[in-house]
């Protein structure tokens, strides 16, 4: 009867706490804003250091993610792909990470932590076909190590061929 009385009790907790909770509401910025503070670095350096921007899209494990200000706070893994920076001049900057980290915070602040990061235009669209190539022939051939790096090769430059035209 003891540990009947212990469950019920148990049970009933979350009940009582979410209905002291209702009405309580999550705010984010204290100032409502359309810009969001980008912070985005390299290990080597700061290649945005809170500057306000329109919009950032990044290549997430989870999937491709746009953020604007105001955004769900959340941790998301990079994965190699393009991050593109609507600056509120208007101008897009995109950059080749290939890998990382970004975080939203509250109050729309932004920090992109990425492995290495390249202006996309600074890539030759013919290096990339033949390197890829090179890395097709390779994902078959050589043992199971050479195999497995040349997957890796084989995502990062198919991810980089899909931009850089």
């Amino acid at each position: 009867m003891a540990v009947l009385r212990q469950i019920t009790r148990a049970a009933v907790r979350p009940r009582q706490i979410a209905t002291s909770l209702k009405g309580a509401v999550r705010g984010y910025a204290d100032v409502p804003s359309d810009k969001i503070r980008l912070s985005f670095t390299v290990p080597h350096q700061s290649l945005y250091k809170d500057i306000d921007v329109v919009q950032v899209n990044i290549p997430a494990t989870t999937g491709d993610l746009g953020v604007l200000a105001n955004h769900v706070p959340t941790i998301e893994q990079l994965k190699p792909g393009v991050i593109d920076i609507v600056e509120e001049s208007g101008t897009t900057k995109q950059f080749f990470v290939s890998g990382g980290f970004a975080t939203v915070q509250p109050g729309s602040f932004l920090s992109i932590n990425a492995v290495e990061a390249y202006p996309v235009e600074d890539f030759s669209p013919e290096a990339i076909r033949a390197q890829l190539a090179e890395a097709q022939k390779n994902s078959t051939a050589g043992s199971e190590i050479d195999q497995v790096e040349a997957q890796i090769e084989l995502e990062v430059l198919e991810a980089l061929a899909a931009v850089a035209k």
